[in-house]
């Protein structure tokens, strides 16, 4: 009977250090060795590994199986594109363009430095200075090269050509006018006396013989009248004028300005410009100051037309950029450069639990093999 217990013993703990023994290696045959290993030309069987040897097999695999069952574009559209995470997105998003865009905390000014723009408002007005200091130059420069009948547009030359009859009619007129006045014969009067006065002794003999001047104003009166009516006088002033009018638009616009003090305009109209733009005051003021309804466009017409429209475009594309993405020669590319020390480290502390009770379930299985092996001897003998 002592024979027998120890036999049952003996060969139930054989049996269970055999089949843990074999459990455990299995397991660790699934990893190691990483490499082949060699006898000189001839390649030990099992190795590498179970996984490193088949390696490239399950690199395929895994990438099909992601791009098949795990990312499809069912599984995007009903996981990232649902219309409750549209709503979660447009309320983010609301809420950040209400917090961060339309706020009273932020001017104009703190968003340009937040780009970047540190000296905005003096930039821009050293920009409107030059601006103006070359639109002066070429203004100079145009009215110093070229006549006034290439400054006058094509449709106001003739127009202006057309007063000159108007001007001479108006001349006339005037002229006419002053002279029948009480002014006008006063004039004549004055006239008449300071041109007998210069003629001396002779002027003096017409005085004494008529007199007063005034018997000389009425008829020097009716002459004027007579001349300024007389249509010669009307044709020469006309003449006069159109050939003076030529002439001037035939001289550079330069010839007539030549005491106009152009760096006195142009610091004015600088300063001017800059007056009126009034940058930094401007910038100074919040978006809600220059569009108090912005904020109320933004969050319930801009931004949920926008959401719906980019869900829309996505929902549409997502097919196209999973294939352009090839997320299965990803998938592959990845776990085969990923390290196998590492895959082995990352799956044994996943499973590492599940390993030891197989391995302590060999042990068990080899022990009950090994007993059961110990009665058929027993028997058998």
């Amino acid at each position: 009977m002592g024979e027998f217990i120890s036999l049952i013993f003996l060969l139930g703990v054989v049996g269970a250090v055999v089949g843990a023994a074999t459990n455990y290696m299995a397991i660790k045959m699934l990893f190691r060795p990483y490499k082949p290993i060699y006898f000189k030309k001839w390649k030990l069987p099992l190795t590498p590994g179970l996984i490193p040897k088949r390696r490239e097999d399950l690199a395929i695999q895994l990438g099909k199986t992601v791009t098949e069952y795990l990312l499809t574009p069912e599984t995007i559209k009903k996981k990232f594109l649902s219309k409750e995470i549209r709503e979660n997105v447009l309320t983010f998003a609301q809420n950040k363009v209400t917090q961060e865009i339309f706020t009273n905390e932020k001017t104009i000014n703190d968003w340009i430095r937040l780009a970047g723009f540190t000296h905005l408002p003096q930039t821009v007005e050293g920009k409107v200075d030059e601006l103006i200091h070359v639109q002066f130059h070429k203004v100079k420069n145009t009215l110093s090269t070229k006549a006034i009948r290439e400054l006058l547009p094509n449709d106001l030359e003739p127009v202006l050509d057309q007063k000159i009859d108007e001007a001479v009619v108006q001349i006339l007129q005037k002229g006419e006018d002053y002279f029948l006045s009480p002014e006008g014969t006063m004039t004549i009067k004055n006239m008449l006396d300071d041109f007998l006065s210069t003629k001396g002794s002779f002027g003096g003999m017409i005085q004494m013989f008529l007199g007063d001047s005034t018997s000389l104003v009425d008829k020097v009166q009716r002459e004027l009248i007579k001349f300024l009516k007389a249509p010669g006088t009307a044709a020469l002033l006309n003449r006069i004028f159109t050939t003076e009018w030529e002439k001037i638009k035939n001289r550079p616009a330069m010839d007539f300005m030549n005491d106009v003090n152009f760096d006195t305009i142009e610091t004015s109209i600088q300063s001017y410009a800059k007056n009126a733009l009034a940058l930094e005051a401007r910038l100074d003021k919040t978006i809600n100051d220059y569009w108090p309804q912005g904020k109320d466009w933004a969050t319930n017409d801009l931004l949920p037309k926008m959401m719906d429209k980019t869900f829309i475009a996505a929902e549409g594309k997502i097919e196209d950029v999973l294939k352009r993405l090839n997320l299965a020669e990803v998938v592959r590319e990845q776990v085969d450069s990923f390290p196998i020390a590492k895959l082995e480290e990352l799956v044994l502390g996943i499973i590492n639990k599940e390993l030891k009770l197989i391995t302590w379930l060999g042990g068990i299985i080899g022990g009950l093999v090994g007993i059961i092996q110990a009665l058929i001897v027993f028997l058998t003998n």
